[in-house]
């Protein structure tokens, strides 16, 4: 949350505003860059132990300087240790359509619980169709405990209500580690939590990013779109409210690569708090079937000779930069007419 502003006496016209945000913008683009030049990572991004000529590492992940999805653990061995966990998520994803946090979530602590850990996730209201699964694999071991705070079903995330419920758990049982996806658990609360980890799906700096990239299709001859100059006024003063609340948050956890070394280098949160884990799935979700594979083909309209089919599944939002990758695909298609691609997701951009 960012902190309050006093209002000025004298009222700021939007010319000076408009000359406010353009010389951010332009602070942000020429100065991130040279930071990110300046940080030299000790290891490829997602390398492994391996890649750099080590063939095993032990030691303590938190220091890690790589992925963590690169180590190999002990499959299906106990844990060294039963932990007590607190999750804080805005939903739990045991309705029909879970976006990719929720399902990130879900896939997560439902394994931590099947490997022994006593998991509790403190949510907001199921819907009606959430609480007859919930119902249904409650009790049953391999599964978290759902805390859902008051509220009408299908309601919105109410963190107070979530913090009561926490505090009650945590005075019978201290929870051994604390887990916000995302701002789930604001800063305030945060800061007086040492054990706390918070996983960030987003931060409004990647979204400038993601706003410069796509805006670099545009042909020379034609002007900035009002829209794009609306969105970095915009998202530029949270990067700034960013950098100085995400500093109480005891340690990060980044998906990717790139929105690691931001947290270092732009937001100067120090090397040992900031670890990355990228979004990982249930492999045995997911198997081949040729004949389920052929149908779908068939019902979507894709032509049995064809050569190659790319798939991209996610919300159709802004942050997602479909049109750069449909400008990418449309260059392929020029040479390779007999290659498809199938978009899957719903969102605002949907009837683009």
């Amino acid at each position: 949350m960012a902190p309050s502003i006093t209002k000025p006496k004298k009222p700021i016209t939007f010319s000076l505003l408009s000359k406010l945000s353009t010389t951010l913008f332009f602070i942000v683009l020429f100065t991130i860059p040279a930071l990110l030049l300046l940080h030299t990572p000790t290891s490829p991004p997602c390398s492994t132990p391996s890649a750099i000529g080590v063939t095993a590492w032990s030691g303590d992940l938190r220091a890690a300087k790589f992925s963590w999805n690169r180590l190999s653990f002990a499959g299906d061995s106990p844990p060294l240790a039963r932990l007590k966990i607190a999750v804080f998520s805005r939903k739990w994803p045991v309705g029909a359509a879970p976006g990719g946090m929720e399902r990130h979530a879900h896939t997560l602590y439902t394994a931590l619980a099947r490997r022994g850990h006593m998991v509790h996730v403190f949510t907001s209201p199921l819907d009606s169709v959430g609480k007859e699964v919930k119902s249904s694999l409650e009790g049953g071991s391999g599964y978290p405990v759902i805390h859902c705070h008051e509220g009408e079903p299908g309601s919105k995330w109410r963190y107070n209500k979530a913090w009561v419920q926490f505090e009650e758990e945590n005075r019978d049982e201290p929870f051994d580690v604390v887990h916000s996806e995302s701002v789930a658990l604001p800063h305030w609360l945060a800061r007086g939590l040492p054990n706390l980890a918070v996983t960030w799906h987003g931060i409004a700096l990647e979204s400038i990013y993601s706003s410069i990239y796509q805006d670099l299709i545009r042909p020379l001859n034609e002007p900035i779109s009002p829209m794009f100059n609306h969105s970095l006024q915009g998202v530029i003063p949270k990067v700034i409210s960013e950098i100085r609340f995400f500093n109480n948050y005891q340690h990060h956890i980044a998906i990717s690569d790139s929105c690691g070394e931001m947290l270092r280098d732009v937001y100067q949160i120090p090397n040992e708090r900031v670890h990355v884990i990228i979004n990982g799935i249930n492999d045995k979700d997911f198997g081949v079937d040729s004949r389920l594979g052929n149908e779908f083909r068939t019902r979507i309209g894709i032509p049995s000779n064809a050569s190659l089919v790319l798939g991209v599944a996610g919300r159709l939002v802004k942050d997602k930069g479909h049109p750069l990758l449909f400008e990418a695909f449309s260059m392929v298609q020029e040479k390779h007419s007999d290659v498809y691609l199938v978009v899957a997701g719903s969102g605002p951009w949907e009837d683009r």
